[in-house]
């Protein structure tokens, strides 16, 4: 082996310093001020500590709506649940709120009403309206809603409320041959958090009784069917046996793929919609679904409902679904294993639907309420029978000639015993 002269090697070293010397380096970190969204913390003590009666409060911000007996339930966002007797539709009466952190959805069995509280499942005791009481938390049941993209968070300081914009002032990377700053991405948020400064009347304690559960919107995310508690997270089914209502148990979870959205029981079945598509699941054993079929559709978000031989989704392009179509879909699943495509219509920005005896309702967001004869499938667009316009529809609850309806204006109620003539029997309205 040749050995290598001290002249040739410091020859070598000059050469090498000179080669390093004119490359710009990629990277340099600099110090800026900018400003970032950083998470704002509720801790676990405070969310495991704040479930309690209130007396009713003003619609801020309305989210899902749940029907049983008597009784509507309205989600007011991350905030609780009000409570309002509808034993009289033409007046009805806000009579309490159930403050609930971080609460979205919502179903009720019997005198017991599931919650979720950002990560905790709730089973709270509701026979007494005007004073509940938590029976079981099922910790850390529901994953952290708030996506990141670039920005972390710490579980340990407890759960992310909401992102607040900061002027910061720390080192970043940039590029050292141009200066330009790598800042990274901000986070997508599922909703603002509103901070409700409401007040209304008394609770009077008001005795709730029946055994069997109600009924929730297209938009939902919690059903209950055959004493079995359903809730799709952005990509599983998860299962709980609520045989003994004071103790969801959870039996099992099945991956279903990305961005989960809704689900619908009908009959034996469940439809579970997603930015994709539907999936179908048999639940004829209530404990153990099995998976059916899939239909596909593109990329749009996707409240689902069934009647008959037709499942009816409403696509959208709101957010996260900014590459999807404003349309109505009517999909043949007399094979539910083989389910097609059957029609389209063209809409503006549906969101919630619902259908009962032929007749379909239709939330057109700032298109209002849309109302169809769906006895033929193939001519609804010629069927409209009605159309509410200048109110912002969200969701729907048809049930018995009686339609409840969700917007950001508030909670509607319609009478549509004679399709003929639908008329507005009374409204809640929302108070900014």
């Amino acid at each position: 082996m040749k050995s290598i002269s001290l002249k040739s090697f410091s020859a070598v070293l000059i050469l090498s310093m000179f080669l390093f010397s004119s490359c710009k380096k990629d990277k340099c970190e600099q110090t800026v001020t900018y400003k970032k969204y950083v998470p704002v913390y509720m801790s676990l003590e405070e969310l495991r500590s704040s479930v309690k009666s209130e007396p009713a409060q003003v619609l801020k911000k309305p989210g899902k709506i749940y029907m049983k007996g008597n009784y509507i339930f309205v989600n007011e966002v991350d905030k609780g649940i009000h409570v309002i007797d509808n034993s009289n539709p033409s007046s009805p009466q806000n009579i309490s709120f159930i403050s609930i952190p971080g609460n979205l959805d919502l179903a009720v069995a019997g005198n017991t009403l599931y919650a979720d509280s950002y990560i905790d499942l709730l089973a709270i005791d509701i026979s007494n309206l005007g004073s509940v009481t938590v029976l079981k938390r099922v910790e850390n049941a529901i994953p952290q809603r708030y996506y990141t993209y670039g920005y972390s968070y710490d579980a340990n300081l407890g759960v992310v409320k909401e992102w607040e914009e900061k002027m910061v002032t720390e080192k970043v990377s940039s590029d050292c041959n141009t200066g330009q700053v790598y800042y990274g991405r901000g986070p997508w948020m599922e909703g603002d958090v509103l901070t409700a400064n409401a007040t209304g009347g008394t609770a009077s304690p008001t005795t709730y009784s029946a055994q069997t559960p109600g009924i929730g919107g297209s938009t939902a995310r919690f059903t209950i069917s055959n004493n079995t508690l359903y809730i799709v997270d952005d990509t599983k089914l998860n299962v709980y046996d609520i045989s003994i209502a004071s103790n969801p148990s959870k039996v099992g979870d099945y991956n279903l793929g990305w961005s989960i959205q809704t689900i619908f029981p009908y009959k034996n079945h469940l439809f579970i919609g997603s930015n994709s598509g539907v999936y179908i699941y048999d639940n004829s054993n209530p404990l153990s679904p099995v998976f059916v079929s899939e239909y596909s559709h593109i990329t749009a978000c996707d409240p689902v409902v069934v009647d008959d031989d037709y499942a009816y989704f409403t696509l959208s392009n709101d957010a996260p679904c900014h590459m999807g179509v404003n349309q109505l879909e009517v999909v043949d699943i007399t094979d539910l294993a083989h389910p097609t495509l059957k029609t389209t219509m063209a809409m503006t920005n549906p969101h919630g639907i619902g259908i009962d005896n032929k007749k379909l309702f239709i939330c057109d967001k700032g298109d209002g309420l849309k109302v169809y004869n769906a006895t033929d499938v193939m001519q609804l667009a010629s069927n409209q029978i009605a159309h509410f316009t200048n109110i912002s529809a969200a969701d729907v609850i048809p049930f018995n000639n009686r339609l409840l309806m969700i917007g950001d204006d508030g909670l509607y109620q319609y009478d549509y015993t004679n399709v003929e003539n639908i008329s507005l029997l009374s409204k809640i309205p929302v108070e900014k």
